[in-house]
């Protein structure tokens, strides 16, 4: 694996938004009068989540993909603001499910205010985007919004069957990838082209972009369990196999066909538990097997990917930013 290669930096990456900023700011301030309740919690959970931190990628595709085709009215920052609803309702429940302590270096908000509220306040997030897409009059990006948060739930579901399972195939883990990840990133840029006039091609360009960018996205953030810092990362390493779910690294290891490696792995999957040791030993097994390597070349592909759909728009800033972007997500570091 070789980051290194090209590191773009988080500066860089907001300068090539800066022609969002101020929309972004927008989408923060439409988030925080949306959770404004009578019931004093709801507000109170909902600025300590906007507070968390968090780069805003998802709205900030969907705002630059709507410059590029071409729009710059008012509905852009409104479904930006919806795409953060729905994101963060995911992250909501994600901790309380994964029984996660920590999220971005702070208290995850189910562990301040406990799993029965908090699951709740996701349920109020999830219910809050739709209302804030109704005040809009475009069926299909409703329709579009709907579908994209029904496969989220479903991959949610449907990783949750496979919690556990060391056997999991590279194919069933990609189809949690594509649900959890892929289709909300791929809805973010094809909403971002449809506030345009765009062509229903230069549409598909986009949520392929999308979808290739969540992809890889999900890919180095399951890499980074592995190869990054606890303090960078704010949350424990080595949590993902605690909490019994297999990425592609782990797959990959595995599928090689390790004894040594498969035994570790499942005492790990079955205690639930992984002591420094056992993870430097699996980490070691991984850089041999070069699986760190396979994994972050299929991330590499889903970059390349990404980049060649956004040839159905000609050159321009917009362009230059979204092209930018994949580069970003291969060298994060959290």
């Amino acid at each position: 694996m070789n980051p290194a290669a090209q590191k773009p930096s988080a500066s860089v990456l907001a300068q090539l938004f800066e022609p969002v900023r101020d929309d972004l700011r927008e989408v923060e301030r439409e988030f925080a009068r949306h959770v404004q309740s009578q019931i004093a919690v709801i507000p109170a959970i909902g600025n300590y989540v906007k507070d968390s931190g968090g780069k805003r990628i998802r709205p900030a595709v969907l705002l630059m993909a709507a410059r590029m085709a071409g729009y710059t009215g008012e509905r852009a920052v409104l479904y930006a603001s919806v795409i953060e609803f729905i994101h963060t309702a995911t992250l909501v429940h994600d901790d309380i499910i994964d029984e996660a302590e920590l999220r971005r270096g702070r208290e995850a908000a189910h562990t301040r205010w406990g799993n029965h509220l908090t699951v709740l306040f996701g349920d109020f997030l999830y219910l809050k985007s739709m209302s804030l897409a109704l005040t809009q009059d475009s069926l299909e990006i409703i329709r579009l919004l709907c579908d994209v948060t029904l496969r989220i739930v479903e991959g949610e579901i449907y990783q949750l069957t496979k919690t556990g399972v060391v056997d999991l195939s590279e194919e069933e883990h990609f189809d949690i990838v594509r649900r959890k990840t892929a289709y909300l990133f791929a809805g973010c840029a094809k909403i971002g082209g449809m506030l345009g006039p765009t062509t229903r091609e230069q549409q598909e360009a986009l949520w392929e972009y999308g979808f290739n960018i969540g992809m890889a996205f999900q890919i180095v953030d399951d890499l980074l369990d592995f190869t990054g810092e606890e303090v960078a990362l704010g949350k424990p390493v080595g949590g993902d196999l605690r909490e019994g779910k297999m990425t592609l690294p782990v797959i990959h290891l595995l599928s090689r066909g390790d004894g040594v490696a498969e035994t570790l792995v499942r005492k790990v999957m079955r205690d639930r538990d992984i002591t420094i040791d056992e993870w430097r030993e699996i980490r070691s097994m991984l850089s041999k097997s070069r699986s760190i390597d396979y994994a972050y070349s299929t991330a590499v592909e889903f970059v390349e990917g990404a980049k060649k759909a956004l040839h159905a728009f000609p050159p321009d800033p917009a362009r230059d930013a979204l092209m930018f972007l994949p580069d970003y997500v291969l060298s994060r570091d959290r």
